[in-house]
Order: C-alpha cells, then structure tokens, then sequence
C-alpha cells in the first residue's frame, strides 16, 4: 500500500513578516500553502519549517529527507542583500537540490531556487506587478511542460512583487514570461535536484491579493499605480468583493480577469501539477512506496 505523501513547508519569511501576513489574513503564507494542498491531497502529511529564523539544523535535514516534496513561499527578503536571513534561507535551499527532493516554490521560492543553483536576482526599481501579472505567455518550451498543463497559451495570475530573477542559472528552463517580468515560471535542476517554480502566486486567494495591496499601498502609491491611499483601498475591495461572490460577472469585468484567476482549481493549477506530474511519479523512486 502507498504510504501519505509527506510535504514540508518551508516559510521563508522571517517572523515579523508572518506576525504582519498573520494580522492582515489570519494566517502565515505557510499555513495559506497548507491551507491549499489540503485541498489538493488531502491525506498529505503536511510539516512547516521556518529556515530564516535560524541556521538548517539537524531536526530540519531530518524532515527534509523524509519528505516527498518541498514548497518554498513567498517573501519580503531580497536575495541581494547580504543578510542572515537570506543567506540561511539560500543555504536550505541548497541542501533541498542536494537531497534530490522534488520541489516548488512561488515569488522568492522561485528567487531562491535561482540564488541557491547560480542565478541572480535583482529589484524591479520602476516597474511593479500588483494584483495582478497580466498577459502571461508560455514559451516554446512551456507549452509542452507538465507544470504549465492545462494553462491557457496567455493568461493573468496573481502577483504581487519588487523583485525578479535576472539570469537563470546554467540548464534552466524558461517556462512563462510577461512584458513586464521575463522570468515567470521556469525549471531549475542543480545536482541532484528538481525545482519547479514560478513568480506570480498560484497559492493565495483573491482576499489575500487584496490584503497584500493594503499591506503595499504606500509602494504602489510611490511607483504610481495609485494616486493615495483611497484608490488602493477601492481597488482591494473590489478584488475582495469578488473573492465573496465569485460569480459577479460585473466585478470580474470590472477587474478584467476570468477563471484563470476566479476559480481556485484553476488558479492553483500549477501546484496541482507538480503534485500530479513530478511527485507522484517519483515518489516510489524516493523509497516512500
């Protein structure tokens, strides 16, 4: 008989970042990723790790090995920045692809993933995907690629971010690119390891979009994508209004988006798919069969 997938989570924000996710929608962007793949294995054994609170210890080595996949989360850290909490977090990273351990991350999961395999990040300065990552396309490459399966050739997600990955590292695969962020999803194999990702955020619902614009306002007001604090606020509460009643086709125009981003099991598709397509697959190969 197959044993439950057993996932670990690693949250790479540090706690006061969590407290203040916690304060705005209740919960950590951990526990927002256990909150999904519940839904999408539900008999999962699901785990949290918090690798920028401290260095990569022997309890956290211990529950890597034994885990069939890894999801690394969203967070305000920027990689190219010196400090403890990035170093840490690159550092855990690089013993995920050491272990050979299956894994996926979103927005600096993504970052990460490209730091910790030899790529580099860097901040977007002007530019700004708030909300929303709008006209999405998949390369020659993702069209094919069972993480993207199922997306339409173009299509909107949510995001919201100030960094991007500026080089991948060697033998990466660009998957999904936009006009505004080159790198929007992409394979990275380093060593012995796999790692799936993607820069917008499949994981979290409208109401956490918009209490991510509330918690930005004062970056969006600074880069011109709205004029006070009034206009971010009714914009957020559009987005809120249609996470309420998602069938509210004139709020959904109104936004300009449709069930890529409305419905949750397409909104979620790519973490569906690395569930799916790469876990599964492998996980008798990990010795968990």
């Amino acid at each position: 008989m197959t044993k439950p997938l057993k996932f670990l989570i690693a949250e790479s924000e540090p706690p006061e970042a969590r407290d203040k996710r916690r304060a705005s929608v209740g919960r950590s962007s951990g526990e927002t990723y256990q909150a999904v793949l519940r839904h999408i294995a539900p008999t999962a054994e699901l785990a949290r790790i918090t690798p920028a609170d401290g260095a990569v210890d022997r309890p956290a080595l211990d529950a890597l090995q034994a885990a069939d996949a890894i999801f690394l989360t969203g967070s305000p850290l920027h990689l190219y920045d010196d400090t403890t909490e990035g170093r840490r977090v690159v550092e855990f990273m690089r013993a995920v692809f050491d272990s050979g351990t299956p894994a996926f991350g979103s927005c600096a999961g993504l970052q990460i993933a490209t730091v910790a395999a030899g790529g580099s990040v860097r901040p977007m300065e002007p530019r700004r995907e708030a909300g929303f990552a709008r006209r999405l396309y998949l390369t020659g490459e993702g069209a094919g690629h069972p993480l993207m399966n199922g997306r339409p050739p173009v299509f909107d997600a949510p995001a919201i971010h100030t960094d991007e990955v500026s080089c991948l590292p060697e033998g990466s695969v660009l998957l999904c690119t936009n006009a505004t962020t080159s790198v929007q999803a992409a394979e990275i194999r380093c060593g012995q390891g796999l790692f799936w990702g993607v820069q917008y955020h499949p994981e979290i619902s409208l109401f956490e979009v918009a209490a991510a614009l509330r918690r930005q306002a004062d970056d969006l007001i600074e880069h011109g994508l709205a004029a006070d604090e009034t206009g971010v606020a009714a914009h957020a509460a559009l987005i809120e209004a249609l996470d309420e009643a998602p069938d509210r086709l004139d709020l959904a125009w109104r936004l300009g988006v449709d069930s890529e981003i409305i419905v949750p099991e397409r909104r979620t598709r790519e973490i569906r798919n690395f569930v799916e397509r790469l876990v599964l697959p492998t996980q008798s190969h990990r010795g968990r069969a």
